[in-house]
């Protein structure tokens, strides 16, 4: 574990490395192309590798890290409950979006982002769903104490939540990343939010949703037991892909998504952080459970 806890901890800071770079990229190489010609023979290289794999990399890297993570604190199984679900009905809704316009409306993506899957959708894109999804469900489960005085309200609750942090993102990444100097992606109709329809989050609520709703389903006979600490790395990786969007999208003129974007993503984020049991809260239950066996064990 300790061998698989290295690996994870790399692959987050390459993604967050990855990030930053690609800022750099887009936002001051790209319009400035006589940059590149002053640089070394390795920084053109390099600079073109950015360019050409960057935004694969840093979803790969963030994919796997927060896969890793989730196998050592969640195990195997309630990952691949997350996994395959998250990555299955996002590719489909994906799928059915560039071909169809349902159910987030009529675009197509650009190069910059890997292989596309059937010509249409870039394979990096369910992994982005899978580990920007996992760490919102996870802070909204936790967060409602869902496992710990478990109820269909509290599950509904989570799930919904979990769908808005992550489509939350997604009001500050989708008008940056498909209008600025180098777009990964484009609105066949623009619509009336900065570029992109109001279908467009529906869309993404309702997938968010049903792949939670999934896992949600797979995981209701395994309980988590999470403590605040543990939420970290979700915390961060959620932070750091809104960070990351903040930066794109306030380079574009972008302000109100950002806003919309902090109150209903950001905040509730780190309020449900806040609200995750601390180590000292675990063995004081663990301690009172211990306890009361013990008065059990006396009046026999």
């Amino acid at each position: 574990m300790k061998k698989l806890a290295i690996v994870e901890r790399v692959c987050l800071i390459g993604h967050i490395v990855s990030m930053v770079f690609g800022l750099v990229g887009i936002l001051l190489v790209v319009p400035n192309a006589e940059v590149i010609l002053n640089l070394s023979e390795v920084g053109q290289t390099v600079m073109q590798w950015s360019m050409a794999g960057g935004g694969v990399a840093y979803m790969i890297l963030g994919a796997v890290g927060v896969f890793l993570y989730a196998y050592r604190t969640l195990g195997l199984g309630r990952t691949l409950g997350f996994l395959i679900p998250s990555l299955g009905i996002s590719l489909t809704s994906e799928l059915l979006g560039t071909s169809t316009g349902f159910p987030f409306g009529h675009y197509s993506y650009l190069s910059g982002l890997g292989y596309k899957i059937a010509g249409l959708v870039p394979f990096t894109i369910p992994l982005s769903w899978f580990y920007v999804g996992c760490v919102s469900y996870l802070l909204a489960r936790v967060g409602l104490e869902v496992d710990k005085k478990p109820s269909l309200l509290r599950h509904l609750s989570a799930i919904a939540l979990g769908a808005l942090l992550l489509t939350s993102w997604d009001f500050v990444l989708d008008p940056a990343m498909s209008q600025t100097s180098l777009p990964f992606w484009y609105w066949q109709q623009p619509g009336a939010f900065f570029g992109m329809p109001y279908q467009n989050f529906a869309g993404w609520m309702g997938t968010g949703s049903l792949f939670m709703t999934v896992a949600a389903l797979l995981w209701r006979n395994n309980p988590l037991k999470l403590e605040r600490s543990q939420l970290n790395i979700p915390l961060v990786v959620y932070l750091a892909n809104f960070g990351f969007a903040t930066v794109m999208s306030l380079a574009a003129g972008f302000s109100i998504p950002v806003l919309l974007g902090v109150a209903l993503g950001v905040a509730p984020a780190v309020a449900l952080w806040l609200r995750g049991p601390s180590a000292s809260a675990a063995v004081e239950a663990t301690t009172k459970e211990v306890s009361v066996a013990s008065v059990k064990v006396a009046f026999k």
